[in-house]
């Protein structure tokens, strides 16, 4: 179940082996028990992994939802079978479904968190890679190199977490956020296509399926002709992404989401023009 696995790009692939996502087959397969029975038949041909590594919501993947009795489950099998559970919450982390880990309410304790991307609090690289201690084999200073350490990456993260994130205050304003973002997208998807359409994602995490690169990239492209930049992901780059700002305004949320409601029934309309 390696994150990376699920990219498109198959350059990254390399020494990982892919294995299905919850709910990829729908009610078809479960895929814990499908990824478990792979695991306890020596036949399978399946090497035993040293870790799973899983994104809760799939950034690049398209933002599919891993469900909490899901990740339960997957790390159950994880113990069963002596693996390590990794947890890559560089797009998900730091806020991005609400709470400041992604996996904060699933219930679970994996042995290696990456996070990443908004950790900085200020637009600067940074990274970290939190281990478990009984794991941690580094010694006092192996770790290190030149471009190791961005003294100002450092400063501006550690205020911002304890800004942010001293209370719950922030974390309630995200899921605030979250739950009107929802609204909105499936307003969105109910007025122009419910029936090719679909609102997805967690928290500030979300977005429409289209169900295919074409539409998305049309609508990607109809908010950008209206002053607004909008990534698409998926494996055919079919989901249109929806990641604010956590700290956007109601006000800017509107906007933003206007021009995004505008862009979509633009394109559907040309569609349903072109079918006709």
């Amino acid at each position: 179940t390696a994150s990376m696995s699920h990219l498109r790009r198959v350059l990254f692939r390399s020494g990982a082996t892919s294995m299905p996502f919850d709910n990829y087959l729908g009610d078809k397969l479960d895929t814990i028990e499908y990824l478990d029975a792979m695991l306890s038949d020596p036949s399978s041909g399946l090497d035993l992994p040293a870790a799973a590594i899983v994104e809760t919501v799939q950034g690049e993947g398209g933002l599919n939802v891993a469900s909490f009795t899901w990740l339960q489950r997957l790390e159950k099998v994880c113990r069963a079978h002596d693996m390590l559970l990794i947890i890559d919450d560089i797009q998900a982390g730091c806020g991005r479904t609400g709470t400041f880990f992604s996996f904060d309410n699933a219930g679970i304790s994996p042995d290696i968190v990456t996070l990443s991307k908004s950790l900085s609090g200020f637009g600067l690289p940074f990274a970290v890679t939190l281990i478990k201690p009984e794991y941690d084999k580094w010694k006092p200073g192996e770790h290190n190199g030149t471009f190791r350490g961005n003294n100002h990456a450092f400063v501006t993260a550690e205020k911002a977490i304890s800004h942010y994130w001293s209370d719950d205050s922030f974390c309630n304003e995200i899921a605030r956020k979250g739950d009107y973002l929802a609204q909105r997208l499936q307003e969105i998807v109910d007025r122009h296509g419910k029936e090719r359409l679909m609102a997805k994602g967690r928290g500030m995490m979300r977005g429409i399926e289209c169900g295919n690169g074409d539409i998305a990239g049309a609508i990607s492209n109809c908010a950008f002709e209206n002053n607004m930049i909008i990534e698409t992901s998926g494996s055919e780059d079919q989901v249109v992404k929806c990641l604010p700002p956590l700290t956007i305004t109601d006000a800017e949320l509107d906007e933003g989401l206007d021009i995004l409601d505008k862009a979509v029934g633009q394109v559907m309309r040309e569609l349903g023009r072109k079918a006709a």
